[in-house]
């Protein structure tokens, strides 16, 4: 039997030994269940389709198998000296249109990247060396369209170290509890944004003061401009405004617990939507099996779910309304389109609509046919327009689709003609009708689109846009992100719907499958952006969790700022990036976002601002004060999540 104290030492000096080995180790011996996969999982020594390792027709007895979008996180001890590999399209993917890229990084930095690989291409040789390195992640992107059949191969992939040997750091934990951050509205009054509204003189006035409070509310309103009129119990403003100009008025709302008032601006004039339009879509949800009866339900919800106690106003119908190709007669005796059975009463719709104090949109497309195949409004569009204000609509979505058959070309000219000939009649209307332009940004049509609509589309459908590393939201924001300049009050860059509760599948609808702080995410940078706030997912099932990422005041404060500024990007890395919006009374909104796999603790300097000394800050999720900080603040942010705080010298 050994003595105790031999027995330390022994165990002391083969630590010490183990320490300080050096010599070789292959990818495929580590623990590879930290390895994510795009599809199916990581193999060792084989590829992810289970078969033997082989590259343009070369075949490897060593490696690792997975599939982009991939990822693994290694620490090193900075003597590991150097990775080798030979990579590319495993050859089980042969004849697929699958595209690839690998890249290197040690934190933010790139160091090595492969090039885009293809299915039949021989294996790209990799080098690295890493005396240094304290972190390393092996990363495989998609480079094509979506990430079908991207089987990804790490070949004879060998670690030479000198000390302790890589080792795996632990799996990315995409599992969050549903921590709903947003604290229930008190029952004492609460007045929601926004604070301008803009409408043409002459123009039907309806608008439905948001507040939250315990009912029943008793509203009131002074100083509205003549011929506006607000009922009590409702809280519904309706009219006429005869005269252009500005009328600043004062909502007030009472109940038993309290009273609250604000200014609220109205502007008469030939600008509306003066904030972004807020509301509710039925594309995403419903697709071709939309109807006048879940429209109904759906402006039930709305009221009943109390989002419009937050300023959600728009009920609109996407595409399949009208009647489908075949489906004849199309138009009727004056030339209007015709809706289809599924929507016998599209009046009756509109004052449904109307009655609950919300606002109806409806949608058409420049081209003969709709996206799915209905009647478009080509050769008929100011008959279209007239029909569309004559039923009560408020809103118009207008989608390029089959126009591209008739546009003769792409010219800017040809890109615009549609728009600005559907503005034209829709401004002669005798209502207002906001105007949507659905062209997913071609012609730079951040740069033209206030000229002849409220809003505009700056990509293709989000809805479309495939998950890379990070969910597809993420990718479009930061596309619509580029063009901030661009916005103002009347005219916003618009990244598509909120897609998050239940959405439409082709089987049917299912929870979204972003994680809470990927929701958060969502909705900071949506509202950073000025974006239009319209939601597109099942209203019959909203829960608790969606109704708190959807109806926090203070976070939809920032995008219906009466400024009308968008947010602009002032620092992006691999990992974070940050958006810094400016706010009407001079305070910031600020989002920090952690797009890496981890949390990590991020900061931001008051001068990267444009801000000196002690500055406020309050969580506008938690719409809770942090207190006052000097220089810079710095703050523990989720895995895909976000900070989303206010920024104030007050």
């Amino acid at each position: 039997m050994k003595h105790p104290i031999q027995h330390i030492t022994s165990a002391a000096f083969l630590g010490a030994l183990i320490s300080t080995q050096a010599g070789t180790v292959r990818l495929d011996e580590l623990n590879l269940a930290a390895m994510t996969s795009g599809w199916g999982k990581a193999q060792q020594n084989q590829s992810v389709t289970a078969h033997p390792i082989s590259v343009g027709g070369i075949k490897f007895e060593h490696g690792v198998g997975t599939h982009a979008y991939s990822e693994y996180a290694l620490a090193l001890d900075g003597q590991v000296q150097s990775f080798t590999t030979q990579v590319g399209v495993d050859d089980g993917a042969a004849g697929s249109a699958a595209a690839i890229e690998f890249v290197i990084y040690s934190g933010d930095c790139p160091l090595w990247r492969s090039g885009v690989c293809r299915a039949g291409e021989k294996p790209r040789e990799c080098r690295v060396e890493l005396a240094g390195v304290k972190s390393l992640e092996l990363v495989v992107n998609a480079a094509g369209a979506g990430i079908d059949y991207d089987h990804a191969d790490w070949a004879e992939a060998v670690f030479e170290f000198e000390g302790t040997p890589p080792q795996a750091e632990a799996a990315v934990v995409t599992q969050e509890e549903a921590v709903i951050l947003t604290p229930p509205a008190p029952a004492a009054p609460r007045l929601n944004a926004p604070k301008v509204y803009g409408v043409r003189p002459g123009s039907p006035f309806l608008y439905r003061i948001p507040a939250t409070g315990e009912r029943p509310l008793t509203f009131g309103a002074r100083d509205l401009p003549a011929g506006l009129t607000v009922d009590a119990g409702s809280g519904i403003i309706t009219g006429q405004v005869a005269a252009a100009g500005s009328y600043r008025a004062t909502l007030t709302a009472k109940n038993a617990h309290g009273r609250a008032k604000r200014e609220f601006r109205i502007v008469a004039g030939e600008r509306l939507a003066l904030t972004p339009p807020m509301g509710w879509n039925s594309w995403y949800i419903l697709y071709q099996e939309v109807s006048e009866a879940y429209m109904r339900v759906a402006a039930d919800q709305m009221i009943a779910t109390g989002m419009a106690n937050y300023g959600y106003q728009y009920v609109n119908i996407d595409d399949c309304w009208m009647k489908k190709r075949g489906d004849e007669p199309y138009r009727d005796a004056g030339g209007a389109v015709l809706p289809n059975a599924k929507f016998p009463d599209m009046k009756g719709l509109a004052d449904y609509i109307h009655s609950k104090g919300l606002k109806a949109g409806l949608y058409t497309s420049p081209g003969p046919w709709t996206c799915c195949g209905h009647v478009g409004a080509y050769e008929h569009e100011a008959v279209d327009a007239r029909k569309f204000a004559e039923w009560g609509f408020d809103f118009l979505k207008y989608d390029w689709c089959s126009y591209e058959s008739v546009a003769g070309g792409r010219t800017l000219e040809q890109l615009q003609r549609p728009y600005r000939q559907m503005w034209d009649e829709v401004r002669k209307l005798d209502r207002d009708m906001v105007f949507n332009l659905c062209q997913y940004g071609m012609g730079e049509v951040w740069k033209w689109g206030g000229e002849v609509g409220h809003c505009w589309r700056t990509t293709g459908d989000l809805g479309a846009e495939p998950d890379t590393r990070l969910p597809g939201f993420f990718s479009i924001g930061l596309s619509n992100a580029r063009h901030w300049p661009y916005a103002k009050p009347g005219a916003w860059n618009d990244p598509d719907y909120i897609l998050i509760g239940w959405i439409g599948t082709d089987a049917g609808s299912k929870p979204t499958p972003l994680t809470p702080s990927e929701q958060y995410s969502y909705m900071s940078m949506w509202c950073l952006m000025a974006s239009p706030l319209i939601f597109s997912g099942d209203m019959a099932k909203l829960d608790a969790f969606t109704l708190n990422v959807l109806c926090n005041a203070e976070v939809i404060a920032v995008d219906q700022d009466a400024l009308g500024r968008q947010g602009r990007i002032i620092k992006q890395t691999r990992n974070e990036f940050v958006l810094l919006k400016d706010l009407e009374d001079g305070s910031k909104a600020l989002g920090v976002f952690n797009l890496g796999s981890r949390p990590q603790k991020l900061s931001v300097s008051w001068a990267d601002l444009g801000l000196a000394g002690r500055q406020r800050v309050r969580d506008l999720w938690r719409q809770k004060d942090l207190g006052k900080f000097a220089g810079a603040f710095a703050i523990e942010v989720p895995r895909h999540g976000v900070a989303l705080v206010r920024v104030s010298g007050k």
